[in-house]
C-alpha cells in the first residue's frame, strides 16, 4: 500500500510540475544562453525566464551580495561556487527534485569544488588560450607571447580578455610559475611583462566574437568556445593553446538562498541536466557540458572542432584554475590593479 501511495504522490506531484507557471531569473554571462532551449522549457512548463547578463565573476558576486538581487539562478565559475557558498549565498541543493542528477557524468561529479554535487550543476566547460587571425600572423599561436610579448604584426592590434582570474593564470604559467603561485619573483616578472605588454594591446575587452569575425582583433586572449563561434563566422580565425599552460574552467548553475521562484528554479536545473537540452547549451555556446549522454545530440561539426578537441601535444598543458587565496591572491589582485590604470 504505501508503495502504491507512494507512486500515486509522486504522479500527482510530476503532473503539477508539468503544469508550472510563473517566472523564472538567470543572471548569466552574455552570449552564453540557448535562446532555442529557454524557448523549449518555457513553452513546456510555462514559465517565463528572464536573463540578465554579466560579464565577470567579481560583477555577479557583488551584485549578489548586494542583496535583493531577485535573481533565481546564478552561473559562477568552479572557484567562485565555494564562496558564494561560505558567504551564505546560495542555498544547498535538495537532489531528490532534481531526478536527472544522475545524469551528470562522473568525472564531473566529486569536483574539488562541489564534492558530491550538493551546490551547483555543471553548465558548461572549456579552455583559456588565444585567438588569432592567421592572415595578420603567420608564427606560433601556441604560446602566450602573442599578448605577453606580443610579435611585431600584431602590435596594436590584440585584445585581452578582462577577467583577471584567467588572464593571470596564463601570465603566471607564462612566467614559469604555477596558477596560484606565490613565489616573488615569478609574480615580479609577470607584474613586470603584463606592464610592459599592456600599452601593444588594442583593448581589454569581454567581446570577442563578433570582434574576431569582423577583424576588428587580429588576436585575442580567448576562451574557446568563443574562438570556434569566431572561426565559423571568419575561417582565418585559429585557436591556440599556450604550450606554456593554459586554463581550464567549469562554469556551474546555482540556486540563490533568496530564490523567489524556488519550485521553477528546479524545473530548469533537472531540464538542463536532460542530455538533449546539455547537448543544446553546447551547441549554441560551442563548449562541451558536463552531461553524460549529451554527446549523441551534439552538432557534428563540434565532434572534431579543434577547439573542442585538445590536439595530443597539449593535452598536459592545461591546468584548472580556482580562486587563488592568501599571497598568490594578494600579489594577483594589486597587479590586476595596476594594469587597470
Amino acid at each position: 500500500m504505501k508503495r502504491i501511495l507512494g507512486a500515486m504522490a509522486l504522479l500527482m506531484s510530476g503532473t503539477a510540475m508539468a503544469h508550472a507557471e510563473g517566472e523564472l531569473f538567470l543572471y548569466n554571462w552574455g552570449n552564453y544562453t540557448s535562446p532555442e532551449m529557454i524557448k523549449k522549457f518555457e513553452e513546456k512548463y510555462g514559465v517565463k525566464v528572464t536573463i540578465t547578463d554579466f560579464d565577470s565573476n567579481d560583477t555577479a558576486l557583488a551584485k549578489v551580495e548586494a542583496g535583493a538581487s531577485g535573481f533565481d539562478l546564478v552561473v559562477p565559475s568552479a572557484g567562485f561556487v565555494g564562496i558564494y557558498a561560505e558567504k551564505g549565498l546560495i542555498q544547498k541543493l535538495d537532489l531528490s527534485k532534481l531526478p536527472n542528477h544522475k545524469n551528470i557524468a562522473p568525472e564531473w561529479m566529486n569536483v574539488e569544488w562541489d564534492p558530491g554535487r550538493e551546490w551547483s550543476i555543471p553548465w558548461q566547460w572549456g579552455s583559456t588560450g588565444m585567438s588569432v587571425n592567421v592572415k595578420d600572423y603567420s608564427g606560433d599561436i601556441n604560446t602566450s607571447d602573442i599578448f605577453m610579448n606580443p610579435p611585431a604584426e600584431l602590435v596594436g592590434k590584440i585584445n585581452v580578455i578582462p577577467e583577471m582570474g584567467d588572464v593571470m593564470a596564463l601570465a603566471t604559467m607564462w612566467a614559469g610559475g604555477e596558477v596560484c603561485s606565490e613565489d616573488p619573483a615569478v609574480m615580479k616578472k609577470v607584474r613586470d611583462a603584463l606592464l610592459a605588454a599592456k600599452p601593444k594591446w588594442m583593448s581589454m575587452d569581454y567581446s570577442t566574437v563578433e570582434k574576431m569575425i569582423n577583424h576588428d582583433y587580429a588576436a585575442t586572449v580567448d576562451w574557446n568556445g568563443s574562438a570556434m563561434r569566431a572561426r565559423l563566422g571568419n575561417p582565418d580565425v585559429a585557436y591556440g593553446y599556450p604550450k606554456e599552460g593554459y586554463g581550464l574552467w567549469m562554469d556551474n548553475v546555482v540556486l540563490l538562498a533568496d530564490a523567489k521562484n524556488v519550485d521553477n528554479a528546479y524545473l530548469f536545473l533537472d531540464f538542463i541536466m536532460e542530455p538533449e537540452n546539455a547537448a543544446a547549451l553546447s551547441a549554441f555556446a560551442r563548449y562541451a557540458n558536463g552531461i553524460a549522454g549529451s554527446d549523441a545530440f551534439m552538432p557534428e561539426d563540434m565532434k572534431a572542432a579543434p577547439e573542442i578537441i585538445t590536439p595530443a601535444e597539449f593535452a598536459d598543458k592545461g591546468h584548472f584554475v580556482t580562486v587563488c587565496t592568501g599571497k598568490a591572491l594578494e600579489y594577483q589582485t594589486a597587479i590586476w590593479t595596476e594594469l587597470q590604470k
